[in-house]
């Protein structure tokens, strides 16, 4: 440990020379930050560092950044703190996945009264409040002549997997567990709503289940539950 008279000439010190940054912003918008668990703007900027000989800067240091500083708090974060969506933006992705994981569930084993009962159900929970059978039954047949297109050049079943992939691709990733299982099993509800599930319901919750993450043993399992399940 320093004497006194050592730690006072190291701050004396500090006064004469030091290292300063200055900041530039170059961009701006809103994120979610980190320090304060919520969606803030923030400011995207880059530094200059600069070796400080009494208060006047004379020698160039380096680069600074770029950074992420929350207007908020003002905590500065790495860049990839922009992958992480805001809460608006999550909220959207997750009922777009929700809505997609329905259409290929109903797309894959028919438009039974029940599923599409309880596929309503389920939109109406995710935020789809005007959802109607009609309209929902009238999307499926879009859908599966959209992936009948795809399937002719693609294989069959490529036009579903397409669009699980890109709805829930992005959306795995800033997902816990439970979260990821609860999206299969609501297309697994769906599916179970007038029976055992078909051979094609099965094909489209595997290939949720993979898009998700989840391992294909987990998949099966989680499947066999909700079907010993009472609905």
């Amino acid at each position: 440990m320093l004497p006194n008279h050592g730690r006072m000439g190291l701050t004396g010190l500090s006064r004469v020379f030091g290292v300063h940054t200055i900041w530039t912003t170059v961009g701006d918008g809103e994120f979610f930050c980190p320090s304060c668990g919520g969606d803030r703007n923030y400011q995207r900027r880059t530094g200059k560092r600069r070796l400080v000989l009494l208060g006047v800067p004379v020698v160039p240091r380096g680069q600074a950044g770029p950074v992420v500083e929350c207007a908020a708090c003002e905590g500065r974060f790495g860049t990839d703190a922009l992958d992480h969506p805001t809460t608006h933006r999550f909220s959207a992705m997750l009922r777009d996945a929700v809505h997609t994981v329905v259409l290929a569930v109903l797309a894959g084993g028919g438009t039974s009264p029940q599923a599409l009962e309880c596929a309503v159900g389920t939109l109406r929970d995710a935020g789809f409040e005007d959802t109607s059978e009609e309209q929902l039954a009238a999307l499926v047949e879009a859908l599966v002549t959209d992936a009948g297109r795809v399937a002719e050049q693609c294989g069959t079943g490529a036009g579903l997997a397409i669009e699980l992939h890109e709805a829930l691709d992005p959306l795995a990733q800033h997902l816990a567990p439970a979260g990821r299982e609860s999206i299969l099993l609501q297309g697994a509800r769906i599916a179970l709503a007038d029976g055992m599930y078909s051979a094609g319901e099965r094909d489209v919750l595997g290939t949720v289940g993979a898009a998700l993450t989840l391992c294909t043993d987990e998949v099966g399992e989680l499947l066999v539950a909700a079907s010993r399940t009472p609905s």
